[in-house]
């Protein structure tokens, strides 16, 4: 919807009474909520595996390393005295 419709929309709802104001929020919003509940769910297991390219060739336990080391400013390389 161009923002010319949404504004005509708006002008024409604020003419209508109170009661016809309300009348027309609860309408809209059940045809919103029925149009949402109707939408196909999606799964956070949609999501697996999404990036793994980005981590190939990547060791997890030096990368966590080197995050740790990086907040602390110290280094994990680094022998103990």
């Amino acid at each position: 919807m161009s923002t010319v419709t949404y504004h005509h929309v708006l002008g024409q709802a604020e003419r209508l009474s109170p009661d016809d104001q309300l009348r027309l929020l609860e309408d809209l919003a059940a045809n919103v909520r029925r149009r949402v509940m109707t939408g196909k769910r999606r799964s956070i297991m949609e999501l697996e595996g999404l990036g793994q390219e980005i981590w190939q060739g990547i060791d997890a336990q030096e990368y966590v390393n080197q995050e740790r080391d990086a907040w602390d400013g110290s280094s994990s390389s680094k022998e103990e005295p």
